[in-house]
């Protein structure tokens, strides 16, 4: 039986963002923004989300990545109580919810960092930080340097190695999930993080509560050093974000399949067998919607997304079309303040949202497509098929990036009793061995195979 990360279609928040927050944390008290995210929760469980990565939540300076108190909701969205209210109604809808674990660096106005800045070389937290040189100095004219995160030096790295820090970040983890009722976490830049603590960490949790998750941020590299039975349980599938729009703005199938392929495929994929997170956009990177240069490839674009391998992920305001680019480096763009009532009543592309829907419940409906083997059916620039398979079920997607509706001849992956369109119900007449089908232009479709 699948875990509930298997199947799960998770809602991307970015709540500082979400709720307008000032972007410095200079409140003088406690605003309650967070519980304008409280009716978020009906419209992410009527799209078919089931479970919520919710961004940097707790106390910091700036973006919430510079970490100031981990223990404490930042005071610009609410507090302790407010969150776990949050988590308390996600989970009456049926709703996971998985934090952003931000331990690789802090910010300098967490507490170990100023002791060493007050106390130097007799601070007992000299050794929680990399690269602690007390000959040497900063941007900041602190008197000392340090390691920071790619030379951001708000953000201090931590040392991980050193097991106070170690321990500190345990306990840490232990008051989420007691505290709050956390069902996983996200780990930001989790390509920097020391491998014995993940190791660790997974121990810890799994002992907390059993079907715990751990999704780490990577960009390059192996993705199955961290995504493994010892590590964690998924990574960012960054290696197929790119394909998913590049693929369609150059009419070119090709390689989003030999991504796919090469990471899944059912004789060989190095991936075969282990869980990604898949997305189209996040916080980090420009939305979809600005990243295509026909706004009608959103269709096939997330139709791939639920259907290919991976566990499939909806940034916030994506469902509306939402657009976004960063300036500069300028994360503000990708980042904005939605009113959910604005958007829903201002809805430019109700087309998605539909789409969303449908997809939401083919995937919750077919178990082939969270666990079933990745088969390659079709493939040329501008069409492309294929097959997901699980025992005596499958099913059969193709997309279409060109501008005319295609008509694709596609052979069954395996002996059918029965083929329906996964949307209408209809059913498809299969012949010698084949199905024909019509795919509209920028469009896709899903056909549902049952072996009897």
């Amino acid at each position: 039986m699948n875990k509930w990360y298997e199947e799960a279609v998770f809602y991307h928040m970015y709540p500082l963002g979400m709720t307008g927050a000032p972007k410095e944390n200079r409140e003088n008290g406690i605003i309650h923004r967070f519980q304008e995210l409280f009716p978020w929760l009906a419209h992410i469980k009527e799209i078919g989300c089931t479970a919520i990565y919710i961004g940097p939540l707790f106390e910091s300076t700036t973006h919430g990545y510079d970490t100031k108190d981990y223990k404490v909701v930042d005071r610009r969205l609410g507090d302790n109580e407010d969150f776990k209210k949050f988590v308390e109604m996600a989970h009456g809808e049926g709703i996971k919810v998985i934090v952003d674990g931000v331990f690789n660096h802090t910010g300098r106005e967490f507490f170990a960092f100023q002791d060493i800045k007050q106390n130097r070389e007799n601070s007992p937290y000299r050794n929680w930080y990399k690269g602690i040189n007390f000959g040497w100095n900063t941007p900041y004219n602190d008197g000392f340097g340090y390691e920071a995160w790619r030379n951001c030096f708000e953000l201090v790295n931590l040392n991980q190695s050193e097991r106070a820090v170690r321990d500190y970040l345990l306990d840490v983890i232990r008051f989420w999930i007691q505290e709050f009722d956390i069902d996983g976490i996200r780990l930001d830049c989790a390509d920097c993080l020391d491998f014995d603590f993940m190791k660790e960490m997974r121990r810890v949790t799994e002992s907390e509560k059993e079907d715990f998750w751990l999704m780490g941020e990577v960009i390059h590299g192996d993705y199955a050093k961290w995504a493994n039975d010892e590590v964690l349980h998924a990574v960012t599938n960054y290696e197929l974000h790119k394909g998913l729009y590049s693929g369609h703005n150059d009419h070119n199938y090709f390689e989003i399949a030999h991504t796919v392929k090469r990471e899944f495929d059912e004789n060989g994929g190095i991936y075969k067998g282990r869980t990604l997170y898949s997305f189209v956009d996040n916080h980090d990177v420009d939305r979809i919607m600005s990243k295509l240069t026909n706004k009608d490839h959103i269709d096939p674009v997330y139709t791939l997304l639920y259907t290919l391998p991976g566990i499939p992920s909806i940034y916030y305001g994506s469902e509306w079309g939402v657009e976004g680019k960063k300036e500069g480096g300028n994360d503000d763009p990708l980042r904005p303040h939605l009113i959910l009532e604005e958007c829903e009543k201002n809805n430019q592309h109700p087309e998605i949202i539909r789409h969303l829907k449908e997809l939401g419940e083919i995937r919750k409906g077919n178990q082939a497509l969270a666990s079933g083997i990745y088969r390659e059916l079709v493939l040329t620039n501008r069409q492309y098929a294929f097959a997901r398979i699980l025992g005596k079920e499958a099913v059969v997607t193709a997309v279409n990036n060109d501008e005319n509706a295609a008509v694709m001849t596609i052979p069954l992956p395996v002996e059918a009793e029965s083929c329906v369109d996964a949307v209408t119900g209809e059913k498809v007449a299969a012949d010698n061995g084949k199905i024909t089908v019509e795919v509209k232009a920028c469009g896709s479709v899903m056909i549902k195979i049952n072996q009897g």
